[in-house]
């Protein structure tokens, strides 16, 4: 699913504001716009797990790693950190990362990690999240705290690209659909279901639900780019981006 696609990178150029870009360009203000600050929380919402999963791997307790997560964000807003991302680096994915590392060597962010994000509803620290995320830490045991966050992330961004898939599909009233072919997009927990099977139990013939995954699997394309393009600040650092979540996801 991680194909690219030519002709909509020639169209990237219309998607100039992009979550990432829009903060990259609020930091050089004095003070940060609404739009900003949505972008961010956004993108920090999203991108949570990769954040905590980093932490547990590092020594953290669950109960301690979701508090460092929630100061760490609030921090990210508060300090506006984002306003010192190395433009040549224009990666959300390497920004983060290595803001976070700098908040853990901090004794003063430690400190105020006590004092901070008890508030803060920015991430969807519930319980079901926690879990999830902890079983991927269970299956990647024995992985660097580094390629964890990579991994994490990749599967962060795919989460997301279905999520949206699957919205777009529900609000165009082919939820049931959605559900049924979802399995021959990779996101089915059970392998594909046959198109034949399908067929019988939809009453919808074969050759018309293999369309149906086609333009799903098209969209799914889309969504994936536009996805990629709100964490980089370069359009044509997009395929890039791109080959170096195929490799992780791969490893």
């Amino acid at each position: 699913m991680f194909s690219a696609s030519r002709d909509v990178t020639k169209q990237e150029g219309q998607f100039a504001s992009t979550r990432w870009t829009v903060i990259r360009s609020a930091a050089e203000s004095h003070a940060p716009t609404q739009q900003s600050l949505n972008a961010l929380s956004e993108l920090c919402a999203i991108y949570w797990q990769p954040v905590y999963l980093f932490l547990r791997r590092q020594g953290s307790s669950p109960h301690d790693a979701q508090d460092l997560s929630q100061s760490f964000f609030a921090d990210l807003i508060e300090s506006r950190t984002y306003a010192r991302a190395d433009d040549r680096k224009g990666r959300f994915r390497s920004f983060l990362l290595g803001t976070l590392k700098h908040f853990l060597t901090d004794a003063r962010d430690r400190e105020r990690a006590q004092k901070r994000g008890g508030g803060l509803t920015l991430l969807p620290l519930d319980e079901t999240a926690i879990a999830q995320a902890e079983a991927h830490a269970v299956r990647s045991e024995g992985w660097s705290a580094d390629r964890l966050y990579e991994r994490e992330w990749a599967a962060a961004l795919l989460r997301q690209v279905m999520a949206r898939l699957q919205q777009e599909s529900q609000l165009a009233g082919k939820g049931a659909l959605f559900a049924e072919l979802r399995s021959h997009l990779g996101g089915g927990p059970d392998g594909a279901v046959r198109y034949e099977e399908l067929a019988a139990r939809l009453g919808r013939p074969a050759a018309t639900l293999r369309s149906d995954v086609a333009r799903l699997r098209a969209r799914y394309r889309t969504i994936l780019r536009e996805e990629v393009r709100g964490t980089v600040t370069e359009a044509e650092n997009v395929d890039e981006e791109l080959q170096h979540l195929r490799q992780v996801m791969a490893a």
